[in-house]
């Protein structure tokens, strides 16, 4: 029998996809709450109970329902250079996402995509396009990659295309993209097509889209 205890970067994650919260930022609310007794992170909320050799106690409520109370090691709450990719990356989290990620037929929002998401469908709209980017593969392959950024009522995502997935779609163009996955490169949400995903023109323009102004770093390269 398999007793193991869940380790706490788990059950973070476990929170983080149940509640569709970034794992960085529930982990930054954490370190707060730690600093100045309490803090949140959309509906949870964060209280610092005081510490036990070098631990801090950390309450984690949802609507005034306990929702987790743990114990993190002081030098881990300090540290700024965790890989919260990591912590994401276990077959219990993977299958968490893929829960919230594929009821049939639903239309996803993009503030609420997180990395490992697959089979995810979404509508939105071109709001900026980059300039194709001539890339040779570690196969040696000659690639060509369009980043382009969509955004919906609620936020906005990098959408990387590969060759001639850019052919067909200009600035200010709705697509509906369906199978598609959400994955992370240092840090940043970005959608992928793969072989299964699909992208079609919309007729109808998407409603209240978020047109800020996209920061695309022009020089990073997506693996």
């Amino acid at each position: 029998m398999n007793n193991r205890k869940p380790i706490l970067g788990e059950q973070l994650a476990f929170l983080s996809v149940k509640y569709s919260v970034y794992l960085s930022e529930l982990f930054e609310a954490i370190v707060s709450a730690r600093k100045t007794g309490k803090a949140s992170c959309q509906e949870l909320k964060i209280t610092y109970r005081g510490s036990v050799a070098n631990e801090a106690i950390i309450l984690i409520t949802a609507e005034e329902k306990v929702v987790m109370q743990f114990r993190a090691a002081e030098e881990l709450l300090s540290r700024k250079d965790i890989a919260f990719e990591g912590w994401m990356d276990t077959d219990k989290i993977r299958k968490q996402i893929a829960r919230h990620g594929t009821a049939s037929g639903e239309t996803n929002r993009i503030q609420d995509l997180r990395p490992g998401m697959k089979k995810v469908n979404i509508e939105a709209e071109i709001i900026e396009i980059a300039k194709p980017l001539p890339l040779r593969t570690q196969y040696g392959n000659n690639v060509v990659l369009t980043n382009a950024w969509v955004a919906d009522q609620t936020g906005k995502i990098r959408l990387c295309l590969w060759n001639e997935q850019a052919d067909f779609i200009k600035l200010g163009d709705a697509i509906q993209m369906k199978n598609v996955s959400v994955s992370s490169f240092k840090g940043e949400k970005q959608l992928r097509l793969g072989k299964k995903g699909t992208m079609n023109i919309m007729k109808n323009a998407i409603p209240n889209v978020n047109r800020e102004a996209a920061q695309t770093s022009r020089n990073i390269l997506f693996a």
